[in-house]
């Protein structure tokens, strides 16, 4: 017997949806009190595919990029891959639309592998190798961003008919992230320093290039952005630059990308990027700043990686142990953590969780979620509020992991990574399967 056919009275509360601003829009309670996402119940997930999971609603995915060509109609959305990049995903943002921007060769394989058309692939990155932009050559990409002299050298000894590209430029715009991720101060590994002799002498050596064409500037400021005027002061800083070198090169460039690093919330209250205010600035901004310049609009692009797949992954983990502290914290141990979350470790990020196969309707305790790895730092959320007589098996939630777990996920302690599993419509199906003790064997060749 449930809580529920105990206590009818629950079942107004147990209807309501958690916060949409960290969950998928398709989550509530069900009858029998479980949160469930894309009409299917996560303790079903854990019970079917084992614990920790990942869990991806693709109506979530979907709906997220058509927010995106919603707010900007006349821009190009590009998919910033490195936020998660699997085949299915790429197939996604595809069919929705968008164009997918990839750093490496694994990313342009699994781009490839997923039909995105290599006319719509941007390859991007600040170290890539010879034989990362052999490939984006090889695959006909449409863009690739240049970030370095030695990448132009390179660049040119290598393509065959004519590539078009972007050059990264850093604009000095300090979004006071964390350090890790503030990529739009001139003092930083990624693009070159606006106004600078290397930035100058980067246009002037891919105009020497008959095979390279370039036909924009590029620009990321940074992560977890949610104050627009940022990006409107990228825009005339962009523009300016884009007219000085039509001013001394006689070349009109036509395309600017403003990358990505659009603000999502992990917990409730947390502010985010609102996309309407967005478009608001920089079309004020672009306004401005052409007319100011007496420059034609170029095309704006955008790279929303985290803002498109964040809040459609839900992780599940089952409770470990319970462990009260006298006089210091209560820690609820599960078996996953920084191996299938990096974030906590890596940038401090803060998430919530939930109970997931039960409504709780009783007293609640402020509580650790603490990860099963050898470190004292894996914690997955901290100060979090559960339920009193929370018990080992029992099946937790953590929201917003749909960006930046997957793909920093390792192997620590020899721990296999989790797999991602797809809801839809009532239906789950396996995208990733669950990384095993026979794979790391299997890789582990010498004796």
């Amino acid at each position: 017997m449930t809580l529920l056919e105990i206590f009818p009275s629950l079942r107004p509360s147990v209807s309501a949806r958690l916060d949409p601003a960290v969950w998928p829009r398709d989550t509530h309670y069900d009858d029998t009190g479980r949160v469930t996402i894309g009409g299917v119940a996560l303790a079903d997930i854990a019970d079917r595919y084992r614990t920790p999971s990942y869990v991806l609603d693709e109506a979530e995915v979907r709906g997220r990029c058509r927010d995106y060509r919603a707010a900007f109609p006349e821009a190009e959305i590009i998919y910033a891959g490195k936020a998660l990049m699997i085949r299915a995903v790429a197939d996604w943002v595809s069919q929705e639309g968008l164009s997918v921007d990839v750093c490496s060769a694994g990313e342009l394989a699994i781009a490839l592998a997923a039909g995105v058309p290599a006319q719509r692939i941007v390859m991007h990155g600040n170290g890539k190798t010879s034989d990362e932009l052999r490939a984006a050559v090889a695959a006909g990409v449409g863009r690739i961003v240049v970030d370095s002299l030695a990448e132009i050298t390179l660049l040119s000894a290598l393509v065959t008919r004519r590539q078009r590209v972007l050059l990264r430029l850093s604009p000095g715009i300090d979004v006071h992230g964390h350090p890790a991720v503030r990529t739009g101060v001139l003092d930083q590994k990624f693009g070159f320093p606006m106004g600078s002799e290397a930035a100058a002498e980067a246009v002037t050596r891919i105009l020497r290039q008959p095979a390279l064409e370039l036909i924009g500037l590029h620009c990321h400021l940074g992560s977890q952005i949610h104050d627009p005027d940022h990006y409107g002061e990228a825009v005339r800083k962009l523009v300016a630059e884009m007219a000085a070198i039509r001013r001394d090169h006689g070349l009109l460039l036509t395309h600017l990308d403003l990358g990505g690093g659009h603000a999502v919330a992990y917990r409730g209250g947390e502010a985010q990027m609102n996309l309407t205010e967005l478009a608001e600035v920089l079309e004020d901004a672009l306004d401005a700043a052409c007319a100011r310049q007496r420059f034609p609009r170029p095309r704006i692009a955008m790279e929303p990686g985290r803002a498109i797949v964040a809040r459609a992954g839900v992780t599940v983990y089952r409770v470990v142990s319970v462990k009260r502290i006298d006089g210091g914290h209560t820690y609820v141990t599960v078996d996953g953590g920084m191996g299938d979350n990096a974030r906590v470790a890596l940038y401090g990020a803060r998430h919530s969780a939930v109970v997931a196969n039960r409504h709780p309707a009783g007293p609640l305790i402020t509580a650790t979620v603490a990860g099963r790895f050898c470190e004292a730092g894996d914690v997955i959320a901290a100060d979090v509020r559960l339920p009193v007589d929370l018990r080992p098996g029992e099946v937790l939630a953590v929201p917003c992991t749909g960006a930046y777990h997957h793909s920093l996920a390792s192997c620590y302690n020899s721990v296999g990574r989790p797999p991602i599993i797809a809801v839809a419509r009532g239906r789950d199906r396996e995208l990733v399967r669950r990384e095993t003790v026979d794979d790391l064997l299997r890789r582990d060749i010498g004796r």
